[in-house]
């Protein structure tokens, strides 16, 4: 079975205390602490108020799990799956109880009402006692080094820029492009319950705002305007402001990227952080996909309008982490490029990504020339060197084995390998 670590995760899960796992659904936080976090319990909270003690395969009521939590907190590291099933009586049971020490206490939810609210009300019982911790996509540094023991060149980084999400981690077969455009085109429902549960404690308007947001970044608007804009006109927001607070619950779970538009105090640009997620919703916008019979070929060719786009993304990302560096939008006239990371207080990298099979000397010279009025370091991310018909002068050319020697020696120095 094919697993992805997530060694940086355990870094800071390894850590002595009560915690509390938290992000949507299928990023791996019940595989990572059932396999990886050592354990004497694990209670499993079902839809219905069932709680089933994995190790046993016991059956529990809630009398029964506070019951043996009394007996057990303290003395046995003890992991609850989908607390926020139980009755909210549970949050100050917990409270009562935060001083008994010794071993852990491991939260686990899928909700973003819940995990907002404990993590930002002054009044939540669960404020200073549990150390929360978000699952997100896998780091990208940690999938391109474990799927190179697989595959390699253009394919490596198509997959590796997909199997930041875990679900799809054990199904994966090369082709990438082909292997997603299968896999939606027989799974499209299953995507969107990635995020179903984290709605389904609010109210329904606020499920139909979230995804109305999803649907139009999907469809290629980026600002906050523009997307209170078309919300404004199907009557699901009441004023241009109120998109904020949708803005920031998704930004904080992380299914949107927020990202700073550079130059432009408080002005950012945002987009679907799970590449997956961002096809599902393009896919929705375009074509109905899930509601009406759609070709696999419709599919074969968003994948493949998609994938360099999501690429671009992602070597962005991955070069930030590398360097410490934090992504920036450029939105001046004649000045935009795919790849800008600034650093403290200036632009340290730019740069362009021409992901295909052939780049053509005056596609080269294009780019060293709008890269000149930058002074920063300058790189030209290629698929493979020889896609280039001409070397360019100015500009640093990294290829998929150079992001993977820079990912492994970031991911070493990261874990304190050397």
């Amino acid at each position: 079975m094919r697993i992805i670590p997530r060694r940086i995760e355990m870094k800071t899960l390894n850590y002595p205390g009560w915690k509390m796992l938290y992000g949507r659904r299928k990023t791996g936080k019940s595989f990572i602490a059932s396999r990886f976090l050592e354990h004497d319990l694990y209670y499993f909270v079902q839809r219905d108020g069932t709680i089933l003690e994995r190790m046993s395969s016991t059956k529990l009521s809630y009398r029964d799990l506070v019951k043996e939590l009394s007996e057990n907190l303290g003395k046995k590291t003890i992991v609850v799956d989908e607390f926020h099933r139980l009755p909210e009586e549970f949050l100050d049971f917990l409270h009562a109880n935060a001083g008994r020490g010794g071993r852990d206490l491991i939260l686990l939810t899928s909700t973003l009402w819940l995990s907002l609210r404990l993590l930002s009300k002054k009044e939540s019982p669960l404020l200073g006692i549990v150390l929360p911790i978000k699952i997100g996509l896998i780091d990208e540094r940690e999938v391109i080094t474990e799927l190179s023991k697989e595959v390699n060149g253009k394919e490596l980084v198509e997959a590796s820029t997909y199997l930041r999400e875990p679900m799809l981690i054990p199904l994966y077969k090369p082709p990438l492009r082909e292997f997603i455009a299968q896999y939606l085109y027989s799974s499209g429902p299953v995507v969107e319950d990635l995020i179903g549960e984290a709605f389904t404690e609010e109210e329904i308007l606020f499920s139909e705002v979230y995804r109305a947001i999803l649907h139009v970044i999907a469809d290629g608007k980026s600002k906050s305007g523009e997307i209170a804009g078309y919300l404004l006109s199907q009557g699901l927001i009441d004023s241009p402001s109120s998109i904020q607070k949708y803005l920031k619950v998704l930004s904080t779970m992380d299914i949107l990227r927020k990202v700073p538009i550079f130059r432009k105090r408080r002005r950012f640009s945002y987009s679907i952080a799970s590449p997956l997620l961002d096809l599902h919703f393009y896919l929705s916008s375009k074509y109905a996909y899930t509601e009406l019979e759609t070709p696999l070929e419709f599919i074969r060719s968003a994948v493949n309008e998609k994938v360099p786009r999501h690429v671009e993304k992602y070597i962005e990302s991955l070069l930030g982490k590398v360097y410490g560096l934090r992504p920036v939008r450029i939105e001046e006239p004649d000045l935009e490029v795919d790849i800008a990371l600034q650093g403290f207080k200036h632009l340290e990298i730019v740069g362009e990504v021409k992901w295909k099979n052939r780049v053509r000397w005056e596609e080269v010279w294009k780019i060293e020339e709008k890269l000149s009025k930058f002074n920063c370091r300058k790189v030209l991310v290629v698929p493979d060197e020889s896609v280039l018909e001409k070397e360019p002068k100015t500009l640093e050319v990294l290829t998929p084995k150079e992001l993977l020697t820079l990912a492994q020696e970031s991911l070493r120095k990261e874990l304190g390998e050397g």
